[in-house]
């Protein structure tokens, strides 16, 4: 029971931590988005945005995916094709989440 809890504890931490360094990214993301508008921000920035953007955009598609009716049966079935398409739709904090240490055998 101990190693249990000792894990629960160390995936909500680094849960925290993921959380907290995409809030950072986040508003990054603003402030580049803000000084491309008064016409400040270097392409390097602008492109470091973006990418951030499509993160967000990764977490609301896969948002609503799950609370689609059927999604048990269809969420299989589109990561496949996703992986055959070489699509990526997995947010890099739930990447960085999931190492082969925190997983049961």
């Amino acid at each position: 029971m101990k190693i249990f809890t000792k894990r629960f504890y160390k995936t909500l931490s680094k849960l925290q931590d993921s959380f907290l360094i995409e809030n950072r990214e986040n508003k990054k993301m603003l402030d580049v988005y803000l000084q491309m508008m008064d016409g400040t921000a270097t392409d390097k920035e602008i492109e470091l945005a973006n990418s951030q953007l499509q993160q967000i955009l990764k977490n609301l598609g896969l948002g609503i995916l799950i609370i689609l009716p059927f999604s048990p049966i269809t969420l299989p079935f589109i990561f496949s094709k996703a992986k055959e398409l070489n699509i990526d739709l997995i947010p890099n904090w739930y990447k960085a989440l999931t190492n082969k240490d925190d997983r049961l055998e």
